[in-house]
Parts: structure tokens; sequence; C-alpha cells
């Protein structure tokens, strides 16, 4: 078999590729590697929306209380939840069930250690070489037995604590949420109106099909609209789990991952809050915002793709703000981990303080167009692809062509199969048939198909 864990977890079709059989040995292996010294480990689950959720939480929570682990069932919450109630609630760990943007046939399962971070390389892997070798775990009887319970304060909790983050009132601000159907659709609106503000939500109807369905973060259009529509100050939207936020201005223009970070950076550095003046990024974030921080006098560092690299450096060097373009912000002083609410109360606050529209705060980051091409790929001959001799040919020479303004990226999927050819330059159609000539080649070599 591949990995199991990818760049965000165990991540698969539901019931296919993430089974409950692999589930349960999951919970079993997890709980008995993290917590093998504690007595009756106490490890919380949450979940999304996906209906597939209950059935491999079931299965999750047999293997956990099979190791002798009590469960406490949360429910339907963020991903970001888990990260802050395992240490409120002084669990041992905790897990969330989520295949995050995906769509709803897809199912995964992301483990967080007892301070709310994300499992290190290694313990994953001892996690995946347990469950390769089949090793015979211990399995308590009688009294020692695990038991499931439902944490009822749960979603009360998380949204005490989002409140409470928040230095501002919104009164007098008009917004509109969407919550792609997912984690976030029963508490975005009463977070942002107990912070005063008039909310409009919408995609907050969730029937276990639905989630990131022509909505949510993947699919800001319907976002764009109902600002402009309601004649709201910006819009929020979520993704599936709620850890990722994509804004919209008064106008419907979008405001990325990438413009959110910069405007939160921008405004840390000029109150001198900005931990060693450092905004940590991925390979993928855009040139414009490069340069905008350059500018500025605040120093960049760059990861591989992926909120866990982010969130490494973050934590080797001390650094209080970074992210992703797709929109997964990381506040460490406020979680551990990338978090949608919270990130767009932090931009809110941005823009109660200076009294500045959102639009005027985005024109500071002007962004070159990037185009992305995603070519569908099976996970086994991805390597392969990327390690293609006239791939590589053509990728340099097109990098020839555009010279210092702008640049091709292309690299695996860590969740998905997928190659993605990303290029950035000055002429969109241009670098969109570029990307294009690109995709061909994998599509043609490796029996690729181009994802539209």
């Amino acid at each position: 078999m591949g990995r199991l864990f990818g760049t965000d977890g165990v991540r698969g079709i539901a019931n296919r590729d993430l089974s409950c059989e692999l589930a349960f040995k999951i919970g079993a292996v997890g709980a008995y590697v993290l917590t093998n010294e504690v007595h009756s480990p106490r490890i919380l689950i949450g979940m999304d929306t996906r209906k597939s959720g209950s059935m491999l939480g079931a299965a999750l929570s047999a293997g956990i209380c099979s190791v002798g682990g009590d469960v406490l069932d949360v429910g339907i919450l963020p991903t970001p939840a888990m990260a802050y109630l395992v240490r409120l609630y002084e669990a041992d760990a905790a897990v969330m069930i989520s295949a995050s943007h995906n769509p709803m046939e897809y199912n995964g399962i992301k483990w967080f250690d007892k301070n709310g971070f994300k499992l290190l390389d290694e313990i994953e892997d001892r996690i995946e070489s347990i469950i390769e070798s089949g090793e015979e775990l211990p399995r308590p009887e009688g009294r020692e037995v695990g038991r499931v319970i439902s944490a009822v304060r749960a979603k009360k909790d998380y949204c005490d604590y989002l409140v409470e983050q928040s230095e501002y009132r919104f009164e007098g601000l008009r917004i509109v949420v969407d919550c792609a159907h997912g984690a976030s659709s029963f508490i975005a609106k009463e977070v942002f109106e107990r912070l005063g503000a008039e909310v409009i939500a919408k995609s907050c109807a969730p029937d276990g099909i639905n989630i990131n369905d022509h909505c949510g973060s993947t699919h800001p259009e319907r976002l764009q609209e109902m600002v402009v529509n309601y004649g709201a100050d910006l819009g929020f939207a979520f993704d599936g789990d709620a850890d990722r936020l994509i804004s919209c201005d008064e106008y419907g223009n979008i405001v990325d991952g990438d413009q959110a970070m910069g405007i939160l950076a921008l405004h840390m550095h000029s109150k001198g809050t900005l931990v060693k003046d450092t905004l940590v990024l991925t390979v993928m974030s855009n040139l414009g915002l490069k340069n905008a921080l350059k500018e500025a006098g605040i120093s960049i560092v760059e990861t591989k793709v992926g909120d866990r690299y982010v969130l490494e450096s973050m934590l080797a060097n001390g650094y209080s703000i970074g992210g992703e373009q797709s929109g997964h912000i990381i506040l460490l002083t406020k979680n551990t981990t990338g978090d949608g609410i919270m990130s767009a109360i932090a931009l809110l606050g941005v823009v109660a303080e200076t009294k500045k529209r959102l639009s005027k705060l985005a024109a500071r980051i002007v962004q070159y167009p990037q185009v992305l091409v995603n070519v569908i790929v099976e996970n086994e001959k991805k390597a392969d692809a990327l390690a293609d001799d006239e791939l590589a040919k053509s990728t340099m020479e097109i990098e020839n062509k555009l010279g210092k303004n702008g640049r091709v990226l292309i690299r695996a999927s860590g969740t998905e199969p997928l190659v993605r050819i990303m290029i950035e330059g000055q002429d969109e159609q241009s670098i969109l048939d570029q990307a294009l000539s690109l995709a061909h080649i994998i599509v043609r070599k490796y029996n690729g198909k181009i994802r539209t």
C-alpha cells in the first residue's frame, strides 16, 4: 500500500479507500500510540456534515474504546474547534473526521495531539507501521473497556472562545457568510451576530450530500453575487470544515488567502505586533504579495505547500502569522491551526480599527495573474509524471520566456490524485495556454485527465 497519511491526515473515498475497517484500526492504533502511558485516555471526536461521517465516527470510536480509551463526542464542529477543545478539556488527543474542501464522497481522519497540533511525521509513521504490521494491541475487558460520552457543551464553548478573541464590536457592518453546508453552518451566524454585525447566512442547510457543492470557499462566485445583491460591506466563505477563508469586498472582488494575510501582516507591522516582522508563506503565494511585503519592510519565509509545513516553520522560529493562498491562515496567538472564522474576525477587526473598506485594504496587494490547471493522475503515476523529461524541458522553456516576471510550479497534491500546474505571469491568456500545454503532456503520457 502507499503512504497512509498525506499532508493532511488520511483521505480517500469513504467506504472504499477509507473503510470502516481502516477507521477502526486508525482509532485503535492512534489511541495506543498517542496515549499508551495513560490508564484511561480521553479522545475527542468531531466531524463535518458529510453523510459518511457518522459511519466512520462509529468505527473510529469503536477502535479507540477497544484499547481502553474514552471518546468525547463533540458532534459537528469545525476542524479548528478540535484544536482548541482538546486543550480546554485537557484531553489526550482529538480526531476530526473531514475531507475539508473535497466533494462529499471523500472523507478523512485527522489527529491532533493534546496540545492541539497536528501529528509529527514520525508519529504518523509509527501509527502506519503498526497498522501495516498487524501488531496485536492490548484488548482490555470488563471495566477497562472504553465508552463514548457526549460533549454537550462543545459548541457553546467554541463559540464563546471565538467571540472572546475579538477586540472589536462590528455594529453597523453588514456581512454575508457562505458556510458551504459544512461544519460552520450552525455557528458562524451566531458568532458574528454576537459581535454586533448584521449577518446574512447562506449555504447553512447541510443534508449530508451538499457540502462544498457549488458553494463555500471553492466556489466563491456565489458569495460575490450575494455581497453585491444585498449591499453588504463584505463577505466570507468557508470550506467544509471551516479551516479556510476566502473573502469578498463590497464590490464583489475576491480577497484570497494571500491578500488576507497581507492585510493582517501589514496591519500588525504598523502596530509593532508582527513577531520578527515576518510572514510565513508557501511556494504557491502570489508574487504581488511578496513584492508588497518587501516594500513595507516585512520579511518572507517560504515553505512547501501544506499548512502543516507553515506551522512547523512558525513553531521552529517563533513567528506569529502564516498561511496559504487557499485560505488557511494560522494566527498562532489565537489557535494552533488554520481557523476560518477566527481569520474572518481578525479581518473585520482591521476594517473596524482602520475604518477602511476591505477593497481599499486589499488594494495595497496587487496580484499577478495566476492560473492553476489540475490534471487527474493515478497516485501511483504522480511521481513518474513529475520526473518526466519532456515535461521538465517544456517547463524550462516557459520559465525562460517568463523571466523575472513569472514562474512555473508543478507539484503533486498531497490529498487527491492530482498533479497541479501553476503558472504566474503578466498575461493571463498566455500563461493559461502555457499551463494547458504542460497539462497535455501529462494527459498524453500518463493517462491523465484535465479536471474542469
